[in-house]
């Protein structure tokens, strides 16, 4: 029997409930702390305002975009600039000053309409940009998993192959209640595995304290520091086109339409902006979550919402954070090896829904520069931003496209 979808606005039994927002919760982890270890502090602020903002993020939208909002890594390059300059707190005033940034963007978006993107991003483009945002992370996953090490442990590689065979597996024989819950049953069956594989460390779950308040911090604010971080708007706000675009196609619904690209988008950057005014990393829709309802076809923003309430309790609870923080590399490797394929084939998905046609040269071409310049590991560097693979491949297919859209009106092209 084909397996239920739980569509966005559609409620979830409550015995569903807690083990599908722990499996988003869990999907989203291992990305969403690493920022704050980048730049040196305490994770547990950064877990509340990833759950703050994603409830705002569902409030604004109207309950009618599943995303749950995480770390987003487009800052790390300019930020760690800014902090080694100047300190955190400049950081975080430039964190605001782009959210604000970020949400006249969309407030002008909201004037404008979406058109444009068809214009700009047609099928032939938006599929591969899409494809690259899963394809691009392969490297983390593999990296994660310690399978990219100069010395492999044949420990970490065995736990990735039960987490990952278990996750696959589970898509294929899982039936009732587990066959929606395939990833948080693939971690438990790795983090089991770890530990008889001897690689858990508990030094930092014995040393934290039950209860603990998160660190907050107020932003500073100088103009040098704001001018370095403010390009990742651009990044930034590539990514969040995409995510919604795959979601969309997920869900079966145009989120671009409805709730709208401006309110998503804006929803995104207040998020950013309070987390800066709170100590907290600029954060972004999830890749990881994404995957997750791709795998399980449970789209609820009640389970996503869930899994923020979930994330606000985490930060307050020094014990259950670091025992998260346990899971190793390799059980998130393993996990992220099929989320990353799912994003992946969503972008195949748009090409072959849209029916494209590559007996035309110019659909052939826009998705053979996409792909390539995404994945050959060309940077552009605009002052301390750097433009590198789906971003860049999405500038560059944005520009062709254009290019094609004014010789077509001035019936130049050859179709």
């Amino acid at each position: 029997m084909e397996r239920r979808t739980i569509q966005v606005e559609e409620k979830v039994p409550a015995k569903l409930l807690i083990p599908l927002s722990i499996q988003h919760m869990f999907a989203m982890f291992g990305a969403s702390v690493l920022v704050p270890f980048l730049f040196h502090i305490n994770p547990a602020i950064v877990l509340l305002m990833n759950g703050v903002g994603t409830l705002l993020f569902i409030l604004i939208t109207k309950g009618k975009a599943p995303a749950y909002l995480g770390s987003s890594f487009a800052f790390i390059a300019p930020a760690t600039l800014v902090i080694d300059k100047f300190g955190f707190q400049y950081a975080l005033g430039g964190f605001v000053i782009l959210g604000l940034c970020g949400m006249g963007i969309a407030l002008i978006i909201g004037k404008c309409g979406t058109k444009w993107i068809d214009i700009v991003l047609p099928p032939a483009a938006m599929g591969p940009v899409v494809a690259l945002i899963g394809l691009e992370l392969a490297g983390n996953a593999a990296d994660n998993a310690g399978l990219l090490a100069d010395q492999i442990d044949m420990r970490s590689v065995v736990v990735f192959l039960i987490t990952l065979g278990v996750a696959v597996l589970g898509q294929i024989l899982f039936r009732g209640f587990l066959s929606v819950i395939p990833i948080l049953v693939a971690i438990i069956a790795g983090y089991v595995a770890a530990a008889f594989c001897g690689i858990l460390d508990f030094t930092e779950v014995q040393a934290a304290s039950f209860f603990a308040l998160p660190n907050f911090q107020a932003p500073k604010f100088n103009i040098e520091a704001v001018l370095t971080i403010l390009p990742a708007l651009l990044l930034v706000t590539s990514e969040h086109i995409g995510h919604q675009v795959v979601t969309s196609k997920i869900v079966e619904k145009d989120l671009l339409k409805s709730p709208g690209l401006h309110r998503t988008l804006f929803a995104d950057f207040f998020s950013t902006a309070l987390s800066g005014c709170a100590g907290s990393v600029p954060t972004t829709t999830y890749g990881e979550n994404i995957g997750v309802m791709a795998i399980t076809r449970v789209y609820s923003v009640q389970v996503i919402g869930g899994a923020a309430i979930l994330s606000i309790c985490a930060s307050f609870l020094g014990k259950l954070a670091a025992l998260i923080s346990t899971i190793p590399g390799p059980v998130i490797g393993g996990i992220s090896f099929l989320l990353y394929g799912m994003i992946g084939t969503s972008g195949l998905r748009i090409l072959v829904d849209s029916q494209v046609d590559y007996g035309k040269s110019r659909n052939l071409t826009l998705t053979s520069v996409i792909f390539i310049t995404g994945l050959s590991g060309i940077t552009l560097k605009l002052g301390n931003v750097e433009l590198k693979g789906m971003v860049l491949a999405c500038v560059v297919g944005m520009l062709m496209s254009l290019a094609f859209y004014v010789l077509d009106k001035l019936h130049l092209t050859n179709d």
